[in-house]
C-alpha cells in the first residue's frame, strides 16, 4: 500500500510550474491544533521568488500561485501565507 505524497513535496511539485529562483515553505499546522478547521487541512507559510511575478499585481502574483496549487487548496491547504516577489524586489 503507497503512502500519500507529503503536502510540502506536493506544493514545490506544484509550484516548480512559476521556475522559482528561491522557495521556501513553512508548515504552521501544530501552531493551530484546536483550530475549529484544523483537521480540513493544513496551514503553510510560503516565499516564494519567481520572474513570472514580475510587473504584476499582489493580488495576480497570488492567483499564479493558487493555479499551480488547484485542488490542493481545497483538500490539503486550509490556510496559506504568500510572500510572492519578483527577482528584483527580493
Amino acid at each position: 500500500m503507497s503512502q500519500a505524497p507529503d503536502t510540502e513535496v506536493l506544493l514545490r511539485e506544484r509550484l516548480a510550474a512559476l521556475a522559482p529562483l528561491s522557495l521556501d515553505i513553512a508548515d504552521d499546522s501544530a501552531a493551530h491544533a484546536g483550530h475549529g478547521s484544523a483537521g480540513k487541512g493544513g496551514h503553510y507559510r510560503l516565499r516564494i521568488v519567481a520572474a513570472a511575478f514580475a510587473g504584476k499585481p499582489r493580488l495576480a502574483r497570488h492567483r499564479l500561485v493558487f493555479d499551480a496549487l488547484g485542488d490542493l487548496m481545497h483538500a490539503r491547504i486550509h490556510a496559506l501565507v504568500i510572500d510572492a516577489k519578483s527577482p528584483d524586489e527580493a
